[in-house]
């Protein structure tokens, strides 16, 4: 298989499993915790047949510092919303998989279960054309970040709650959005596979200060990001620097 197909059964497998513990009798805290672990296994199944040699750098296991001299590394988050996956009805939680090689990310899919979809980067999506009379940018349900208040009426924009980050980039991807502004810190698994697909859709992807995005560094921490539609990049930048 080509690394987005592994990428993919990955992602849909994490999904399967999600959504039968959805439809069982736990709820909340638990029914995340018992995701997490559902999909990691899955994931981590997928991935032992079909790349036996590769590195696994997850949120849900040890981190192997072998990882920094691999030459193929597959990033992944198995349950990215693990608040919003255990509570009922909500769809903006995802599944990430992204393969990162030869210094930058190759391949990805990301999952989203609750709407039975599947992102991947090849072959890419086409983000929709925006419909909105005012631009749209994705925040935190509860941690709004300052800075994003400043972007939006850079743009003359609104801020759009949303839950997991995954989730946020793909709203962009999707057309839900316009961008989406974050300052508050989060891991490279978190973003990894929807950065790798909003990449390969053509959207901008950066560091606040406009700096590339790298992963599989020593440091899983990542400060802050910017995703957005090409138009906005400029205007976007000069607000949140």
């Amino acid at each position: 298989m080509r690394d987005v197909e592994v990428a993919v059964e990955a992602a849909r497998a994490a999904g399967a499993v999600l959504l039968e513990l959805r439809g069982g009798e736990l709820t909340g805290r638990a029914l995340g915790d018992a995701g997490d672990a559902a999909a990691q296994q899955a994931i981590a199944a997928v991935l032992a047949a079909a790349c036996p040699g590769d590195a696994v750098f997850s949120e849900e296991a040890a981190d192997d510092p072998r990882r920094l001299t691999a030459d193929r590394v597959w990033i992944i988050d198995p349950l990215d919303g693990t608040r919003e996956y255990g509570e009922p009805g909500r769809e903006d939680w995802a599944v990430h998989v992204a393969l990162w090689a030869a210094g930058g990310l190759s391949a990805a899919a990301v999952a989203l279960p609750g709407l039975g979809e599947v992102l991947v980067t090849d072959p890419p999506p086409a983000p929709p054309a925006t419909g909105a009379p005012r631009p749209r940018i994705a925040v935190s349900r509860s941690r709004p970040p300052a800075v994003a208040t400043a972007a939006a009426e850079a743009v003359g924009g609104e801020l759009v709650p949303l839950g997991s980050a995954g989730y946020k980039v793909t709203a962009v991807v999707r057309g839900e959005v316009d961008a989406y502004v974050h300052a508050g810190g989060q891991y490279q698994w978190d973003s990894a596979a929807p950065v790798a697909v909003a990449l390969a859709a053509g959207l901008h992807a950066s560091r606040l200060d406009g700096s590339p995005l790298r992963y599989n560094g020593p440091d899983p921490w990542l400060p802050d990001l910017l995703i957005c539609r090409p138009e906005l990049t400029a205007d976007l930048l000069a607000a949140v620097r």
